[in-house]
């Protein structure tokens, strides 16, 4: 039997994309003026007028709970299936841990299933775009195991990348010091930011201007990105659909265009820590990727991989002008 593929709403997927891939979705909470919501249906989130909120509005968030988490996962063992769990990065989050905890309380209880947590060391489509690919090999017949197995390997080559419009939302979530992101917004710095090898957000490089931020990110998929004819990569944007436009079509106009880009809004829990304007890019890239630290510290191996890799694109452009020609 198929095990269940589940994740959460911070993995930033539209509703009808979760519902075309049969992902079972845990919804997250957040919190204006003490009152409870949570964002299942992304078709009727306002995107626009949330992040207008967050301006001057303060939103809480919390992660869920063990027993939650196990209460959710039950039924499906109940019914004889395995569960994989794809969660937000446990560098940026305590809910995977939390999951965890929620899956030992089970085991004794259900000894010959297995509830599998993938720490996708991501967010938002870092986190969603790992899901699919829980739901194509649950489709292909993968155990639990086996599929988490392949999606943590999955997990560590995946780059998330992206920028932030205001500082001080970095700093409120501890992202940065007081100093840091005072002098940022003055100077108008834009930083670059990354998922690490630990799944924590760590500073890649700083430009001084938005568009340069912007174009910053397309730098970052053409140096990193391999196979991008195979790859569906993600663009995640906190009321900034302008510049995600841009983004799209530097990419789309680059040397390595994807075979499909998927735009959304930041959901609002990921989204309250990053503020309005954040706009991110998902892709998958070479093993290593996650430990580069800055343009000029590319390790020799992932340099060697990546070189590797856009020799085969080269190559392959080459044999279809040749056809074309032909």
């Amino acid at each position: 039997m198929q095990f269940v593929a589940v994740t959460d709403t911070s993995g930033n997927l539209p509703t009808h994309v979760a519902r075309e891939h049969d992902l079972m979705m845990i919804p997250f909470a957040y919190f204006i003026g003490g009152e409870r919501f949570t964002c299942l249906d992304t078709a009727s989130f306002d995107g626009d007028a949330f992040y207008a909120l967050l301006k001057n509005t303060e939103v809480k968030t919390t992660q869920i709970n063990p027993a939650e988490y196990a209460d959710f996962f039950e039924p499906f063992l109940k019914d004889g299936r395995d569960v994989v769990y794809v969660a937000m990065s446990s560098g940026i989050s305590g809910s995977c841990q939390s999951a965890l905890l929620g899956a030992a309380l089970l085991k004794e209880r259900y000894p010959d299933r297995t509830i599998e947590v993938v720490d996708t060391l991501g967010a938002s489509l870092g986190e969603g775009l790992v899901a699919i690919e829980a739901a194509r090999l649950r489709d292909e017949g993968l155990s639990a195991q086996e599929a988490a197995k392949r999606l943590r390997l999955l997990s560590e080559r995946m780059f998330n990348v992206f920028t932030v419009n205001d500082l001080m939302f970095l700093r409120r979530g501890g992202r940065l010091s007081n100093l840091s992101a005072i002098v940022g917004t003055v100077l108008g710095i834009k930083p670059i930011l990354k998922g690490g090898e630990d799944g924590r957000i760590s500073a890649f490089d700083t430009v001084r201007s938005r568009r340069r931020s912007i174009k910053a990110l397309a730098a970052q998929y053409e140096q990193y990105v391999v196979e991008p004819e195979r790859q569906t990569i993600g663009i995640a944007h906190a009321a900034c659909r302008e510049d995600a436009e841009l983004l799209i079509q530097l990419i789309k106009d680059g040397e390595h265009p994807p075979k499909e880009i998927l735009l959304v809004d930041y959901e609002p829990v990921t989204g309250s820590h990053v503020g309005p304007g954040a706009l991110a890019l998902f892709f998958e890239s070479c093993e290593g990727v996650r430990a580069v630290k800055g343009l000029d510290t590319i390790p020799a191996r992932l340099r060697g991989l990546l070189e590797e890799a856009h020799a085969k694109i080269a190559a392959r452009k080459a044999t279809v002008q040749t056809i074309v020609r032909v």
